[in-house]
């Protein structure tokens, strides 16, 4: 049982040897006829994924040490903890979690849960995943299969990121929020990039939204499942704009009508609080280049839009743009019925 849990833990870098070994021969191949000119920027791109690949096969080859070094055990829940880095917020209702304790009680646990050893507390465990099988234990009263490996914290993020890549239901806004935590607990960059398979793109965009929404405030909207990255950046660049609507938010989330809704309701009511105090203005969105480094930001209001790009990049993007619009304003209007 020990190796099905690894099995699963690590399947989701089960290809990037194979994938570096492909990228190997074909530099090989294309390097004699680049110009060079494109071999330069050519070799920093190669480069930066050779070295993202071999961060990845490296950080895979260690957990698959350290997860065949486990044994299955039989635990208490009352000697387990949560997982320092929490990455799931409530379920909507209590009905979910009910279900899924039923079945946990009427089928019997099928697979075991992986926790680590405390840190600091001898006999004491943490869960690196199967949170909700060890909170239905703890409240039927049952013991846990588990795995027990060891990890350090940078190693525990990475694992817990690992077996999420595999679960549908884990929202945007929980991922964001997971970065959130690991930033704090100062967890580096790359092991945070590895553990969510994400790029500097996506992690900024997900730092933003954290670091513009306070998180009381996205706890108590939830998991959100219908709402997407889209509409976090504009509740993010809505509340950068006004920081005076964080209590407005609040407020509105606060009251029983708006509490006893779906976290997708609430969403939808805290954004469109916000709306109502920013009406007529205009409210910026943020332009990254795909490294992750902002080139400006782009605000659209009643026929109107304005577009800030200070930096270098910004003026390239730019002259580029008015290179383009003409085609784009033919593009747009080929899709109308008339030229009004």
């Amino acid at each position: 049982m020990s190796k099905r849990a690894g099995k699963s833990i690590l399947a989701n870098f089960g290809s990037f040897a194979d994938a570096k070994e492909q990228s190997d021969r074909r530099d090989a191949e294309t390097g004699a006829r680049e110009t060079r000119s494109s071999s330069r920027v050519g070799a920093g791109v190669i480069g930066a994924t050779q070295r993202s690949l071999s961060e990845l096969i490296e950080q895979r080859d260690r957990l698959q040490a350290i997860v065949e070094s486990g044994g299955n055990v039989e635990l208490s829940p009352n000697v387990i903890e949560p997982s320092p880095f929490p990455d799931r917020l409530a379920d909507d209702t209590d009905e979910q979690f009910s279900e899924f304790k039923r079945s946990f009680e009427e089928s019997g646990q099928k697979v075991p849960i992986q926790v680590r050893r405390h840190p600091e507390r001898e006999g004491i465990y943490q869960v690196v995943y199967g949170h909700r099988r060890w909170r239905a234990a703890k409240e039927l009263g049952v013991t846990l299969k588990a795995v027990v490996v060891e990890l350090d914290d940078a190693e525990l993020v990475v694992a817990q990121g690992i077996e999420n890549g595999q679960r549908q239901d884990l929202t945007w806004i929980e991922r964001a929020l997971f970065v959130a935590t690991m930033d704090d607990a100062g967890i580096k960059t790359k092991d945070i990039r590895s553990a969510l398979s994400i790029d500097d793109a996506e992690l900024a965009k997900m730092r933003s939204v954290c670091r513009s929404v306070p998180r009381d405030v996205i706890r108590s909207i939830g998991r959100a499942p219908g709402v997407g990255r889209p509409r976090w950046l504009e509740l993010a660049a809505a509340v950068t704009e006004r920081p005076d609507v964080e209590g407005k938010l609040r407020q509105t989330l606060s009251t029983d009508k708006v509490r006893a809704l779906a976290s997708d309701g609430r969403f939808r009511v805290a954004l469109a609080s916000v709306k109502d105090r920013t009406e007529g203005k205009t409210v910026p969105t943020k332009l990254f280049a795909p490294s992750g480094r902002e080139l400006g930001s782009i605000a659209v209001g009643k026929g109107v839009v304005r577009i800030a790009l200070p930096t270098t990049r910004g003026e390239d993007f730019a002259e580029f743009l008015e290179r383009e619009l003409p085609a784009l304003v033919d593009q747009f209007l080929s899709t109308k019925s008339g030229d009004g």
